[in-house]
């Protein structure tokens, strides 16, 4: 459960602002990681038109060798970002920012497993109107029972987007 009463999953019908939103935040990341030559994409259900999602632009940062928070915070602590620690740290280096939480950023190897298949899971969702259909169901049974616990959210995706992935031979290479 967070610790801000703000900090809650709610689940919105897609809107067609979330793509500028997410260009305008692309375009100061790509100036602040510039030295870094990152490769930047949208991720996230807010990248799948049509999907419902948590009003959260999800970006990834791929750059060529991944480092600790303490590498990447200085970059996007003056953003209003903050580091959030997590299981897999290191793999990827997470940050939101915003309470409510406006963004998510995921900085991870680029090419590795984590960068593809983020990529991979939102091609199928962007081309598979079933699979984006099951998805949507998927979220919002998953936001009603889970709506003060993020972790429990997270985990209840995951065989989801594991199977996805699988059975459409994505491999994360």
């Amino acid at each position: 459960m967070g610790t801000d009463p703000r900090d809650v999953i709610e689940m919105v019908d897609y809107d067609p602002e979330w793509p500028h939103l997410y260009e305008e935040e692309q375009a100061i990341l790509t100036k602040v990681f510039s030295h870094l030559h990152p490769h930047i994409e949208h991720i996230g259900s807010t990248a799948v038109p049509g999907l419902c999602a948590k009003p959260i632009i999800d970006i990834l940062v791929g750059v060529s060798v991944l480092e600790g928070s303490d590498r990447y915070g200085p970059l996007v602590r003056p953003l209003g970002y903050v580091h959030v620690e997590q299981e897999d740290e290191k793999r990827r280096v997470f940050f939101r920012k915003g309470m409510p939480r406006t963004h998510h950023l995921h900085v991870v190897a680029f090419g590795g497993e984590d960068w593809h298949s983020h990529l991979d899971f939102r091609e199928l969702l962007r081309n598979d109107p079933d699979l984006r259909g099951r998805y949507a169901d998927m979220k919002r049974r998953s936001a009603k029972m889970h709506r003060e616990d993020r972790e429990a959210y997270v985990r209840s995706k995951q065989s989801f987007i594991q199977d996805a992935v699988g059975k459409a031979g994505g491999n994360g290479q």
